[in-house]
């Protein structure tokens, strides 16, 4: 899938922070004087197809923001690829975006395992690899890869929410997990052991499956079989709409611990049975377009319009669409900030000086927050329930 959005001009848009005079414009590769080409890779296809939502909603703000007159005067050519999650795929794809197309930075890629595959490749290119779709703790290592930045809460920091939690509701937890074998996986996995361990506790089982596999049903009667009576499910989004249905199948009714990433009402909660998915928390830091809650709310109105208007094909149920509406949003603020001086040493240090910045559709109380040494932006989640129709937040 390629995106290239056309040419328009108007008024320029937004403030302009941090910049160069006009008579001192300092352009990178993929900036002119009408033009900023971004690069993206996204899985449009493959095993998590259903974090094209991300990426469709990212192609969408910009389209508006084209409209709009761009971005201090001009237009932005999102160019955005499919790799399909897989990470020869994604280096392909980068290396097109990069050598051939001449982008100014690649933004807002999904996965750690695709990210992690071109992240030596940008880091030595000097190119911005910025917000990452991804939590890992590897992208928040601002010393040995300095021009990478993430814009996912971080695993860790969500993992140890669940522990904190879980104990509190259950001191003596038996506690069962499954994961994908591959980076994400992998780290949730190492957030998970690590928050367990510092409160004195350990996982009595974990299972992991490939992204290749047809089912994980042999694993959950595998963790059923462990006794566990909490079930942290870090599983993407197809596999974990599997555990959901197979756990209420074999009549496994654990405290069910969901990762945020796999959080979708419209792509795993549904397809999984509603029922079957109630009662299951998670951690959020988005508004959810379909809780009444929400109704009056102004953001959610704008992203409502937004969608009809820009990304018509999907839902304002799906939550990975309102993730890449605040990803895009936020990309935005930082070429706002930067001005006419739009070298890739610029944009980094706008991207690495985040300073409580809210972009539209965060929760209450959750903002974005960067330094040189830390770039991991969210510093706060909170947890919700889902009651078989919505997810509530329980603080």
């Amino acid at each position: 899938m390629k995106v290239w959005l056309p040419a328009l001009s108007g008024l320029i848009v937004g403030a302009v922070l941090s910049t160069a005079s006009a008579q001192d414009k300092k352009y990178g590769p993929g900036v002119s004087d009408t033009e900023i080409k971004i690069g993206h890779t996204a899985p449009y296809s493959g095993p998590v197809s259903a974090y094209g939502a991300v990426g469709r909603a990212m192609a969408g703000v910009f389209k508006k923001v084209n409209s709009e007159g761009g971005i201090n005067g001009r237009k932005v050519s999102f160019l955005t690829l499919d790799d399909a999650y897989s990470p020869p795929k994604t280096v392909e794809q980068t290396r097109k975006l990069v050598e051939q197309d001449q982008v100014l930075l690649v933004f807002g890629a999904t996965g750690t395992p695709s990210n992690t595959a071109v992240h030596k490749y940008l880091n030595s290119k000097k190119v911005p690899q910025l917000f990452v779709q991804s939590g890992a703790s590897k992208f928040n290592d601002t010393a040995s890869y300095p021009w990478t930045t993430p814009l996912y809460p971080s695993y860790h920091l969500e993992q140890k929410i669940y522990a904190d939690f879980i104990l509190k509701q259950r001191p003596d937890a038996r506690i069962a997990a499954i994961y994908p074998n591959d980076d994400f996986g992998k780290d949730n996995l190492a957030g998970l052991k690590q928050a367990l361990a510092a409160r004195g506790k350990s996982l009595v089982m974990e299972q992991s499956y490939e992204t290749t596999d047809a089912t994980i049903d042999s694993q959950i009667i595998t963790l059923k079989g462990s006794g566990a009576d909490v079930f942290v499910n870090l599983s993407t989004p197809k596999f974990a709409a599997q555990a959901i249905r197979k756990a209420a199948d074999i009549g496994w009714a654990p405290l069910h611990v969901l990762t945020n990433v796999s959080s979708s009402i419209s792509t795993v909660l549904a397809p999984a049975g509603l029922d079957n998915a109630t009662g299951i928390i998670t951690a959020a830091f988005i508004k959810e377009p379909g809780d009444p809650i929400w109704a009056d709310d102004a953001d959610v109105k704008a992203y409502v319009a937004f969608l009809k208007a820009w990304d018509p094909q999907d839902s304002p149920d799906d939550v990975f669409g309102v993730i890449g509406y605040v990803a895009a949003n936020t990309l935005r603020h930082v070429l706002d900030r930067a001005g006419s001086n739009l070298t890739r040493e610029n944009v980094m240090a706008q991207a690495k000086s985040l300073d409580a910045f809210r972009p539209p559709m965060l929760l209450p109380g959750i903002t974005l927050s960067t330094t040189p040494q830390d770039v991991a932006a969210y510093r706060q989640l909170r947890l919700q329930r889902f009651n078989g129709q919505k997810w509530v937040l329980l603080d």
